[in-house]
């Protein structure tokens, strides 16, 4: 038996059942609704479908979860069911019960590699209980750029050492709950000054620069991970003419041969600007897949996007453009990885639920802390969060009337039209009140690091904080993760 596909002549060539099979194990989709699985979606994983990608648009609480991911199962037992969950401010199931821990550039602060592995075991345990099998986590890239926009606190941090022991720590922690984990983005994302979630990212540095960005990936092969995701950045002294997802030199001589990881290679997802806009995700699926990926990730909800993305690839298989052969070796490393982890653990051990905390309160008071400010009015600028990484909702105003509840304060998104009556309005509601003014990435947006410095120019006792990376303030908490805010409101209550 064949299944038949018809070109836009209408005219029919078949493709052999093992490989039209082989071709949508080599796709991770996207879907929307959390009550139900879509026919189309239904149709495609009869096919063989590889792989799930669940955001929070598929998730209402923990008991959704479970029956939506056993309904995956119930069409197909081998499919992966996947989702980011990187912790502080990064993944998709708070509604869902998920354990606060406070991202990796706080663990990376502490460098406590067995309380990382404690965090990790916690959101490793909690995806078992849902029925989630891999984790598009933790991140490997080195944040070395104050300037770089996308990984930041998502990164342990600059030094590859310290990633490397942390990295371990969080796979080995994964691993033995039964969850696939997968170090990202590689060959790493952290010396760039553009998100690719936006346009295409370029790291112009040359070779030897590189090299200290290898290591945690590196690190990430030796402790066994069974998956790592790539980035789409270019990088001209490894391919000047195409980004990681698609270079072979990148995911075939440096990352096989060099490396030595014959795992999965997944890519990023596909409508990402950098690869959507340059590209296109149909021609971007049949290029990574050439170039040695061995599944790509078409995350959006529709699934006429991922339907192009299939038809594409089939297509290129019929024509020779794509070897059969190249599909064949990356749809055998889906069935390896499925094997493993397609089917979640029957029973689900405890775990520490309060590693989050303790890691947050750890990091916040690394460096020494500030005298208590009860009853203060908290300023809180931050941007808006980012939809496919972010459930946002956190805020550090929410976090400190938990502990002081004579605190009044003001949350601000994003650039107003009128700062100087904003000023004007918080200088006159805080009063003789002592003055908090939190800012996130404040050297990324002008407008918080504006109107910081004209609150405190008003009021040059206001304490200032940064809930990014450390910019300054008398307190950083290291991430907008609610245990990062809360430990930060600990500190400025006093308790």
């Amino acid at each position: 038996m064949s299944h038949f596909e018809y070109d836009s002549l209408g005219s029919t060539t078949a493709l052999p059942v093992d490989l039209d099979e082989a071709a949508h194990r080599c796709l991770v989709a996207g879907f929307d609704g959390a009550a139900s699985v879509p026919d189309t979606l239904k149709e495609l994983i009869d096919r063989g479908l590889g792989g799930v990608i669940l955001f929070t648009r598929n998730v209402r609480d923990a008991g959704q979860v479970r029956r939506l991911t056993d309904e995956l199962r119930a069409i197909r037992p081998d499919l992966l069911v996947a989702i980011d969950n990187e912790g502080g401010g990064i993944g998709h199931l708070v509604a869902a019960g998920a354990p606060e821990v406070p991202g990796s550039y706080a663990l990376g602060v502490v460098d406590d590699p067995n309380l990382t592995a404690r965090c990790a075991d916690a959101l490793a345990g909690h995806l078992a209980t849902l029925g989630i099998s891999a984790s598009y986590a933790p991140v490997a890239d080195l944040q070395h750029r104050p300037d770089n926009p996308i990984v930041r606190t998502r990164s342990f941090g600059a030094d590859p050492e310290l990633a490397a022991r942390h990295l371990l720590a969080w796979i080995t922690a994964t691993e033995a709950r039964g969850i696939a984990s997968c170090a990202k983005h590689f060959p790493g994302h952290g010396g760039t000054v553009t998100d690719s979630h936006h346009g295409m990212a370029v790291d112009p540095r040359p070779y030897d620069q590189l090299l200290a960005d290898l290591e945690p990936f590196r690190a990430a092969v030796a402790a066994g991970v069974p998956m790592l995701m790539s980035a789409h950045v270019i990088f001209p002294a490894l391919d000047p003419n195409r980004p990681a997802t698609l270079s072979r030199r990148v995911l075939g001589d440096l990352l096989r041969h060099d490396l030595g990881f014959d795992g999965v290679l997944v890519s990023d997802a596909l409508e990402m600007r950098a690869i959507a806009d340059q590209y296109g995700e149909a021609a971007g699926a049949r290029i990574a897949l050439a170039a040695g990926a061995d599944q790509v990730i078409v995350a959006v909800a529709d699934l006429d996007v991922t339907l192009a993305c299939r038809d594409a690839v089939l297509d290129a298989l019929r024509t020779g453009v794509l070897a059969q052969e190249r599909i064949e070796e990356a749809a055998g490393r889906v069935r390896r990885l499925a094997e493993r982890y397609a089917a979640p653990p029957a029973d689900v051990a405890d775990w520490d639920a309060e590693a989050g905390l303790t890691a947050a309160r750890r990091a916040v008071r690394s460096r020494g802390v500030p005298p208590a400010v009860r009853g203060a009015h908290v300023v809180d600028l931050f941007p808006s969060p980012y939809p496919a990484l972010n459930w946002g909702g956190e805020d550090l105003l929410t976090e400190v009337r938990a502990v002081d509840p004579t605190a009044t304060g003001t949350a601000v998104t994003g650039e107003c039209t009128d700062p100087d009556a904003l000023v004007e309005g918080i200088v006159g509601r805080c009063g003789s009140a002592p003055l908090v003014v939190a800012t996130c990435d404040a050297g990324l947006h002008p407008w918080q690091a504006r109107l910081r410095d004209t609150l405190s120019a008003r009021r040059p006792d206001a304490v200032l904080v940064d809930t990014g990376l450390p910019e300054g303030g008398a307190l950083c908490s290291y991430g907008r993760g609610r245990v990062n805010l809360r430990a930060v409101a600990e500190v400025l209550a006093g308790t």
